[in-house]
């Protein structure tokens, strides 16, 4: 309880010590040269010449016949090739490099979102520790040029759709895939690039605006940067809603062309949310064990360890709705993107994906004691992003560029890469303003903020 006393608030800057610097640079420097590593240990085998005189009809040509075959024998749908057959040797580079700035790209705007949610419920616990997530959301322009880079020079070696877009087959000529023909006006190359560059643009834009208000705030106090916060977060919001399930659904879905999932936008969010939440965690917990964020209490950290423990029970519903859906209903094109995950490759991550998000948070962060404790919270939530980390890259591998792709050196230098660059950004962000927003009407709430249990 925090009622019985007085608790000063004052601003806090936060000094990027030397320790944290050499830390970000050392994650950065070792996952450069395990990826160098990594990039040169790939076998320099280019499988597309294999499969010029087919291109990728022979991979995906037996998915055009279950329509038919569904009509006349509900059984599963045949086992279905291996992707990595018909692509160039650096496909595994360029699919690793999408698995981690989408990866980032999801935190950075859910980082976002976290913010504009606070505004709209008038929440008062969060806003001392609201520059946390501010500094996070600036990530989304990093990780979209990385992203949007790669799509671009790359779509043709990730994507089936996009190969059979160039081909221009008819109906009745050899090769016609009847369900992409049928997903043309969505999966095409004009919508896909607009997608990835207009959506990314709009989460900016929000982001800035967001952020300059935040300074107002700092600067001049009053209420009306507050009420502005209110209502561009509400747009943010909206937006939001709908720009994310299009950008799910062109980066990651399509990648499993003939597959389709309705939740599978909510599931990226879930994903997306729980991860930020963890790193939100640490980052609180990093700080306050340097001194900083005096007000920031047990009562707070109770509750991002409840955001912890509440948003990977749903993760693991919304996983597990999908997957029970598909596996009863038996529809073949649906069934296809868990047949694949079955595989003797797959299967390991597909459980370790179960283990690492779902059992792990909820049985160690069941109890109250749990979500107060700095060493167990920052177990969890380390185990939680390396866990949906790993849930990214089986939504992209298996159908990118199967065979071709492992955990090997360069999968994990490339993530330290990304997180080294990650912990840079954001703690450079840190030290612009001061950790305490002082001028925030909700910031003596946070101060006495108590759970009540």
């Amino acid at each position: 309880m925090h009622h019985g006393h007085s608790i000063e608030i004052k601003e806090e800057h936060f000094v990027f010590g030397d320790k944290l610097k050499k830390f970000s640079f050392m994650l950065i420097g070792i996952g450069l040269l395990l990826t160098i590593i990594g990039i040169f240990s790939i076998p320099h085998h280019d499988h597309s010449a294999e499969g010029d005189n087919h291109h990728h009809a022979s991979v995906h040509t037996h998915v055009d016949h279950w329509g038919d075959h569904q009509v006349n024998n509900p059984a599963p749908p045949p086992t279905p090739e291996d992707p990595g057959l018909e692509k160039p040797w650096y496909s595994r580079i360029t699919a690793n490099l999408l698995v981690n700035s989408y990866f980032f790209l999801l935190i950075g705007v859910c980082s976002l979102f976290f913010v504009a949610l606070q505004y709209l419920a008038n929440a008062g616990w969060s806003s001392a520790i609201k520059r946390i997530p501010e500094a996070m959301s600036t990530f989304i322009p990093v990780a979209a040029i990385v992203m949007i880079v790669v799509l671009v020079l790359s779509k043709d070696h990730l994507y089936h759709w996009a190969n059979y877009e160039h081909m221009n087959i008819k109906p009745g000529e050899d090769g016609y895939d009847r369900l992409l023909d049928s997903k043309k006006w969505f999966l095409n190359s004009t919508f896909f690039i607009s997608s990835i560059i207009i959506i990314p643009l709009l989460w900016i834009l929000f982001q800035m605006k967001l952020k300059s208000l935040s300074v107002s705030e700092d600067k001049n106090g009053g209420l009306e940067p507050f009420r502005s916060s209110i209502k561009w977060s509400a747009g943010f919001t909206f937006v939001f809603a709908f720009s994310l399930s299009i950008l799910t659904w062109v980066v990651t879905m399509s990648i499993d062309a003939h597959w389709f999932s309705t939740i599978f936008s909510v599931y990226n969010f879930a994903t997306g949310f729980v991860t930020t939440m963890s790193i939100i965690t640490l980052t609180v917990l990093y700080l306050k064990s340097k001194g900083y964020l005096k007000i920031v209490s047990d009562e707070h950290i109770h509750d991002l360890g409840k955001f912890m423990f509440a948003f990977s029970v749903f993760w693991s519903y919304i996983w597990l709705a999908q997957y029970l859906l598909i596996w009863y209903a038996q529809i073949p094109e649906e069934v296809y993107y868990y047949q694949v995950r079955f595989m003797p490759k797959w299967k390991p991550f597909f459980f370790i994906n179960l283990v690492m998000n779902f059992a792990v948070p909820l049985l160690v962060l069941m109890t109250r004691d749990a979500k107060r404790n700095p060493v167990v919270l920052t177990t969890v939530g380390l185990i939680l992003i390396a866990g949906h980390w790993n849930d990214v890259y089986l939504m992209v591998m298996p159908g990118s560029i199967g065979s071709l792709a492992s955990i090997g050196l360069l999968e994990i230098g490339m993530f330290l890469l990304f997180a080294g660059m990650f912990i840079f950004w954001v703690f450079s962000k840190l030290t612009k303003q001061s950790l305490i927003p002082v001028n925030h009407p909700y910031i003596e709430e946070s101060a006495h903020h108590d759970v009540g249990v």
